[in-house]
This record gives structure tokens, sequence and C-alpha cells, in this order.
């Protein structure tokens, strides 16, 4: 993608085409703030990019009918979702379709060389079948830990050794031939969310994922926020417990600590020993250990052992969140991340702490809701953030 828009009303343009699909020329005039002299000129000036195209007749509204037009269907975007123990790899078009999607384990701290030798692998399979031909547009990568945000550099990240300083931005795009833009991992799955998911409607939301690390995106205004130096939303070493457990961070009775992916886990192992869960303890037996899927599934059973280990996880949680929904006072709160697999259960007691911790004004018509997109969210949020920064004025 060699053309950027020249102006502003060329990004809401191509801003607007991406997230609402073709439009006739005349639904453009309906939706933007410009003269229809104006409109035409910046029309025809992208035309020329390129970077939109003519697709079919438009329905009549009296008169000739006119095209519709459409982002250039041949337009790539590579999405990548690094977790702490999974990846995800997606091809999209310019209306962030996938059109290709390949998860698979990983190790975040095998270090960065390893990790992206592991995405290329991946993006290459995909490639290969066909989705992008001519290469990719540009990349949006998500990392599970803090990021400078204008380089793209992971600053200190509590569960990725090897990663502090590492320029993935730049390494990236000299691999991949193409802009690349990186974000911590839960400020794209608010992307994701907003952009084709639960969050569709709301100009002002908060995104949680509790995975294994616990995170929080917070979009205000329609756009996310990110701070001065991009650790806004780094709500998992908020402290849950003075003089608490030791934390990877360093400190000591943090969020995560107690409830997230690794946490969950370990207390699981400690009830399935102690013989406080038969379920449990005979899991961990015939595995060796434990994951927060075995603590959902010895739930759906019935485990009251189980069941107490969510509830529990999810007041800590609920205390985090209602401290943030007293300050933000946001129009949605979403969870999502692998722990929501714990399901209803979990929702119901963060619903019960923030309801009954957050003031009535705040919480009177806050629906709390888990996320639509799954591990969709995290491409999708990727592949929005790379066509923002390129829908952007060059």
């Amino acid at each position: 993608m060699t053309a950027r828009p020249a102006n502003a009303h060329q990004a809401r343009l191509l801003r607007l085409l991406r997230d609402d699909g073709p439009h006739s020329r005349a639904q453009l005039g309906d939706r933007v703030d410009l003269s229809r002299s104006k409109l035409a000129v910046e029309v025809d000036r992208l035309l020329e990019t390129g970077l939109i195209v003519a697709d079919g007749l438009a329905a009549s509204r009296g008169g000739r009918r006119s095209h519709n037009i459409r982002l250039a269907p041949a337009l790539r975007f590579l999405g990548v979702d690094i977790g702490a123990t999974s990846v995800d790899v997606a091809v999209t078009n310019a209306e962030l379709e996938i059109l290709g999607h390949l998860n698979q384990p990983l190790d975040v701290r095998d270090g960065p060389v390893a990790v992206f030798e592991q995405v290329l692998a991946m993006t290459g399979k995909l490639r290969a079948t066909g989705v992008a031909p001519d290469g990719f547009d540009g990349a949006g990568v998500g990392v599970p830990g803090p990021v400078r945000f204008p380089e793209g550099v992971p600053v200190a990240p509590p569960i990725m050794p090897g990663w502090d300083g590492f320029p993935v931005r730049e390494v990236l795009s000299q691999e991949l031939g193409c802009p690349v833009m990186v974000d911590n991992d839960v400020n794209l799955m608010a992307m994701g969310e907003q952009h084709a998911g639960v969050a569709n409607s709301v100009q002002d939301f908060l995104c949680v994922k509790i995975g294994t690390g616990i995170g929080c995106g917070i979009v205000a205004g329609g756009e996310v926020h990110r701070g001065t130096t991009g650790s806004a939303g780094d709500i998992g070493h908020i402290r849950v417990e003075p003089d608490g457990r030791p934390c990877a961070c360093g400190n000591r009775g943090c969020l995560e600590a107690y409830f997230s992916g690794s946490a969950l886990a370990r207390d699981a192992e400690a009830v399935a020993r102690d013989g406080s869960s038969a379920e449990l303890a005979a899991r961990l037996e015939t595995a060796g250990r434990l994951t927060g899927a075995d603590v959902a599934a010895a739930a759906a059973a019935g485990d009251g052992a189980a069941l107490d280990l969510i509830r529990e996880g999810g007041e800590r949680t609920g205390q985090v969140i209602a401290g943030l929904v007293s300050f933000f006072n946001p129009g949605l709160v979403v969870i999502g991340g692998g722990v929501t697999g714990l399901g209803h259960t979990l929702l119901a007691a963060i619903r019960t702490q923030v309801y009954r911790q957050s003031l009535p004004l705040a919480t009177g018509n806050l629906p709390i809701v888990l996320g639509e997109l799954g591990a969709a969210a995290g491409v999708i949020g990727a592949a929005r953030l790379i066509s923002d920064h390129l829908f952007s004025p060059a």
C-alpha cells in the first residue's frame, strides 16, 4: 500500500468505508460534513490512488444511478495476537473481515526471536493458501505486556522475560516488508469488540482481559486511551491484599497474584492435593497439572471447591472493576480472555461486586457482559490498529 490519505476528509471517508462497507456517493454525502462538490473532489482523488474503487450500481434515489464506492478489494492486513501461551495470526481484507486464521500454542517466555520465527512461519502458511498473494499492506501486533506505543517497544513486561526494549515494530516491518504497529493485547481486544463485537455501538467502555495476566482496555469517546506512556489499564497490578502474595511484577498483593490463569491453576492444584475436591484431584492425577479449563469443567460438574475458586476470583476482580467504574463511568464492561471459559459463575461474581460497591448513578444502566468474538477479537483489533494508522493522513 503506497498511497495514504492526503487529508482528514479522505481519512474519514476511508474509515467510514472500512467500518460500514460500500456506500454510494449520495450516502457518503449524508454521513460527512462536506459540500457535494468537495466530496466529489475527495472521492475522485481517492479513486486515483487506488485505495477505493467503484463497485456496482447503487440503489436509485431518483435521477441517474451512481456507483457504490468501496475500499480496494486487494488490500490485505495481517493481525497478530501474541498471548502468554498461544498466538493467533489472521489475514483480513480492508473491511477487517477475516480471510484466514491460525492459532497455535506458544510460550512467550521463549523470547522474541523464537516467537517471531513461529509467527512468520504461520504467516507463510496463510499466504500459501492464497489469501494474500501480493503480501501485506500493513500488520498489527499485540503483546501481553506494557508497550511504549509510538515506538512499538515492550517495556519491562512482567510475564515476558527477554522482551524488554525489543524493537518489535522495526524488526517485523523489515521481515514483512510493510508498516507495522504494536500495542498491548487487551487494547486490541477492545478494538476488536468495538469493531465487530458486543461494543460496536458504545463510545465509552472498559474491556477486561483475564488470562495469564489481567489487563483493561479503556475506550473513551470511541478511541483507545493509552495514557502518557502507554501503560494505561494495567489493572492486574492493582493491590487487592496488603502484604499479600508475591507477584511476577515484584510487588505483593496484586490482583494477578490471586486471579489469573496461572494463579487459578496453582490454587486449583492446592485444593486438589488437600482433599477438598475429588473432581480436581482426579483431573490432577490424570494430567499431572491443572488449568483454568479444568476448574471450569469441575465447576460445570457441580464441584463446590471449583465454584468457590471462581467466585473468590470474580469477587476480587469485581472489587477492582468497581473502582474503575466509579472513576470512569463507562457505558459497558466487557469481560474476555482465556479465563472467561469459567462463564456465568465468574460473571455473576464480578457483577455482584460492581453493583454493590459502585455508585448507583454509575451502575444503574451498566451492562457487564462476556465478549462475543473470543480469539478473533485480538486479530481483528490488530488489523484495526494498522488500518487506523494507514487510513490517517501521511
